[in-house]
């Protein structure tokens, strides 16, 4: 099962993707794709439907973030040897986690900003999981009962800001526009093993990233285990889960960073694809992106 949100921003409707890849609406049956509706019981209700039943949503709508309400973002940083090498940094031994700001949410394919005076905008393809159901002090073997599914994310980073201002990585990982999710959370048991999937990034047609996440050095079942010791994970809550070699940080012989006008295109099984306009800073007002 693929359910999305779909519309302008800020007026998103509930969707469901079916079989045949046809958006089909869901408002008729719930109000909003929140942490509510992920549980085993929500996610029962939504499986029994009969998607031929439901409306066709015509065109090609903006797609949203795919949950209303993600309650945090909890990242894991190089979780695939070769980017450890490549960033120049050692092996993890445990995972090294972060948290990545909510106010960087936005929809698949929105634009990605710059943030004001960056020089070290990257890029970034992952795994997303979507939690499902409360996890605390969880077992490994129990881990993945806890998901409700998964999705494409694009930890966007300003790597002068994660490493050259004091040891906080959180601050060249929240910026505005800098968590691309979606287009889709894809169930659990339709993607089901999280550990073969293949991904991709390019920017402007060139390939970039090309990964398996079976080569995870911390697999789903591990973060989620390791993670719920630290903090509880509650549903909604949103995983990422590390990016494979290509960043630009590390390309040889002179790092790559994006600039406007940049396109990025990335992809992992079964969870779609994301296509970004890159675009200067501007100054946003008021004006909520997530």
């Amino acid at each position: 099962m693929k359910l999305c949100r779909y519309g302008p921003r800020g007026s998103e409707k509930p969707g469901l993707l079916d079989a045949e890849g046809v958006l089909r609406d869901l408002s008729g049956v719930l109000a909003d794709v929140t942490p509510d509706t992920l549980g085993a019981e929500g996610l029962a209700k939504l499986a029994a439907l009969d998607p031929a039943a439901l409306p066709v949503v015509e065109g090609t709508p903006r797609y949203g973030v795919p949950v209303k309400g993600i309650g945090k973002i909890v990242a894991i940083g190089l979780n695939y040897e070769d980017h450890a090498i490549e960033s120049g940094l050692p092996i993890p031994t445990e995972p090294v986690m972060f948290m990545k700001a909510l106010s960087s949410l936005t929809g698949p394919n929105d634009e990605v900003m710059i943030p004001k005076d960056s020089t070290h905008t990257d890029w970034e393809v992952e795994l997303g999981v979507i939690i499902g159901r409360t996890a605390r002090y969880v077992e490994e073997a129990d881990a993945l009962s806890h998901v409700a599914g998964y999705v494409l994310a694009n930890d966007v980073s300003e790597r002068f800001n994660q490493k050259q201002r004091g040891s906080q990585w959180s601050k060249g990982k929240g910026h505005d526009t800098f968590c691309p999710v979606g287009p889709w959370l894809v169930s659990a048991d339709e993607v089901g093993n999280p550990q073969a999937l293949d991904m991709f990034l390019d920017v402007n047609g060139q390939r970039m990233q090309t990964g398996n996440t079976k080569t995870m050095i911390f697999d789903v079942r591990q973060i989620i285990a390791y993670a719920s010791r630290f903090v509880t994970l509650y549903p909604g809550d949103l995983i990422i889960t590390g990016t494979p070699p290509g960043v630009g940080e590390g390309k040889k012989p002179d790092a790559i960073y994006l600039k406007a006008g940049d396109t990025m295109t990335l992809g992992i099984d079964k969870l779609g694809t994301q296509t970004q306009q890159v675009v200067a800073w501007r100054d946003l007002g008021d004006e909520v992106l997530g």
